[in-house]
């Protein structure tokens, strides 16, 4: 599918320089976003690696939601809304049934979900991230060890195949990225999760110790091989 990069105009030419099979656009400010979101084959964002804490990016998640798109909230984007996570909840519930999918891990989760994290800190991850995923009426991913995702109407999956080596710098990055190219081909939000999940475990598996999040990407054909032959599928 096609891939486009929302760069601030100042690294325009780094990013292009060292993504070749990515496009990249300029895009500084809301407006200019919402005019790339003009294209209609940009079916779903994700919005917050690299996008920094700010107003800003505020104003491109709710840009994002207005526009219809589907959705991938990670990293800054999360801890953009820690101040007001209500607003960034309504805006997602007003969205008509999109596909938003929250990923924030044990640090992050607070930020959104205080009240869940402080006034009971007993419940079981799988609770938390239920109650989360029924308050923000997005899917919540929370990652870790074993890491749990919920939709608001009450499922839940949770994923233990993932080995240490796979905590690294920018692997999150590239899980929203494979979920979102799940979303933009058209797969419901809590199985876009729950499947990008699995496959970047397995990924992080078939690559080894030594990893870094750059060979996600590389070795994921060789896992969707592995499936294609377990199940008799041709390709």
């Amino acid at each position: 599918g096609l891939v486009t990069l929302a760069s601030p105009r100042d690294a325009l030419a780094v990013n292009a320089a060292a993504l070749t099979a990515v496009m990249v656009r300029a895009v500084d400010n809301p407006i200019q976003f919402a005019e790339l979101l003009d294209d209609k084959r940009l079916n779903a964002c994700v919005i917050g690696p690299g996008a920094g804490v700010s107003a800003r990016t505020r104003d491109f998640v709710h840009t994002a939601l207005s526009a219809q798109r589907h959705l991938v909230l990670d990293a800054d984007a999360l801890t953009s809304f820690a101040g007001t996570p209500d607003r960034l909840f309504e805006a997602i519930k007003a969205s008509d049934g999109l596909g938003v999918v929250l990923t924030p891990h044990e640090g992050e989760f607070p930020r959104l979900f205080s009240d869940i994290s402080n006034k009971h800190p007993g419940r079981s991850k799988l609770e938390r991230v239920r109650a989360a995923a029924e308050r923000s009426g997005a899917v919540v991913l929370l990652k870790g060890a074993d890491t749990v995702i919920a939709s608001p109407d009450g499922r839940a999956t949770v994923a233990a195949n993932a080995p240490p080596w796979l905590a690294t710098a920018g692997a999150g990055d590239v899980l929203a990225g494979i979920i979102a190219g799940f979303l933009a081909q058209g797969v419901a939000a809590f199985e876009a999760a729950s499947i990008g999940v699995w496959l970047h475990g397995e990924g992080a598996s078939e690559a080894g110790p030594g990893l870094i999040a750059e060979d996600l990407t590389e070795v994921l054909p060789a896992v969707f091989r592995r499936l294609y032959d377990e199940f008799g599928i041709e390709y």
